[in-house]
């Protein structure tokens, strides 16, 4: 991983104009958990690849990720990301759009960098355009649940697939490609990256009502303040009485309400509920998929290692 690290620090020297790459440096170099180009490094070394090509796969799908956190945080107006001012804070929105769309072309190059069979590259390139466009259609479905009046457990997973886990799982997929991994070990790592993928997005949802602020990197209470129908609140309102959903709805969805107290009232309904550990549990069956999954891939249990901490340590992350 220092290897891709020290590529992020360099990849922008000498490039005008700085205003454009200013804010693509600022962002890459937060360095965030890196959980995506873990993944795409963790495959490769676990089928014996050629590790020298996963730097560009991983910088690749961590630019991807990362450009859609800087448009991601114009939409949701969010100031704070990893503990510092959002790209549209600190520059402006214009700037920032303009440097999301250069990220993300810049994505996209990575992938011609690879010196490896042309085929493989294809392929690489169909998961990885594919993974964009469904990234895409999982925000769309986020912003029209916004205005939505009911909205279903199971289409906020569809949601979180889209957005969150095709990500997760077209880095393990687009990594057993380039390590030569037969297609059934392909399909079950990609699934291993849905599971985990989602259970990290009930998680996030579980610490932005829990976690500590300086821990998080983020604001907490973000998805309450801006009435976001997160997995707590779906379950919520799926597990209350029909007198407790009327009150609760009314407190999520008010504008004149101070911050303080709707968050401290909404979580007050969660925590009778017992919200924060049925998610947990939900959390912990998502990851047990992925486990699940992993037993699938064609190669000795050793070499599995990584990978299996990376989705313990995930569990962990909700507690």
């Amino acid at each position: 991983m220092q290897e891709l690290e020290n590529y992020f620090n360099t990849i922008f020297e000498g490039r005008e104009p700085a205003t454009l790459y200013a804010p693509i440096a600022y962002t890459l170099q937060q360095s965030g958990k890196r959980l995506r180009p873990q993944m795409v490094y963790h495959v490769v070394q676990m089928f014996d690849g050629d590790v020298s090509q996963a730097k560009y796969v991983a910088a690749a799908f961590e630019m991807l990720h990362n450009f859609t956190l800087i448009h991601d945080d114009i939409m949701d107006e969010a100031p704070i990301r990893r503990g510092l001012p959002t790209v549209y804070k600190k520059w402006n929105t214009n700037s920032a759009i303009l440097s999301g769309d250069a990220l993300a072309i810049m994505a996209f190059q990575q992938l011609l960098k690879l010196n490896v069979d042309e085929k493989i590259i294809l392929k690489i390139s169909e998961v990885f355009a594919t993974s964009t466009l469904e990234i895409c259609e999982g925000q769309q479905y986020d912003m029209d649940f916004e205005t939505q009046e009911e909205v279903s457990i199971e289409e906020y997973i569809r949601m979180i697939y889209l957005k969150t886990a095709v990500m997760f799982a077209g880095c393990m997929k687009a990594g057993a490609i380039l390590a030569g991994a037969d297609e059934e070990s392909q399909e079950a790592l990609y699934q291993v990256g849905i599971n985990l993928g989602i259970g990290f997005q009930l998680a996030d949802d579980l610490l932005d009502v829990y976690a500590d602020t300086a821990v998080f990197g983020k604001t907490i209470g973000g998805d309450i303040r801006d009435n976001k129908k997160t997995y707590l609140y779906l379950k919520a309102l799926q597990d209350a009485s029909p007198e407790e959903k009327i009150l609760l709805k009314q407190y999520y969805e008010s504008t004149t309400m101070a911050f303080e107290d709707k968050y401290q009232y909404v979580k007050a309904f969660y925590d009778k509920l017992q919200i924060a550990e049925k998610t947990k549990q939900a959390v912990h069956e998502y990851l047990k998929k992925s486990f699940e999954e992993l037993d699938k891939v064609h190669v000795p249990e050793e070499q599995k290692t990584k990978i299996r901490e990376v989705i313990a340590n995930l569990e962990q992350r909700s507690k």
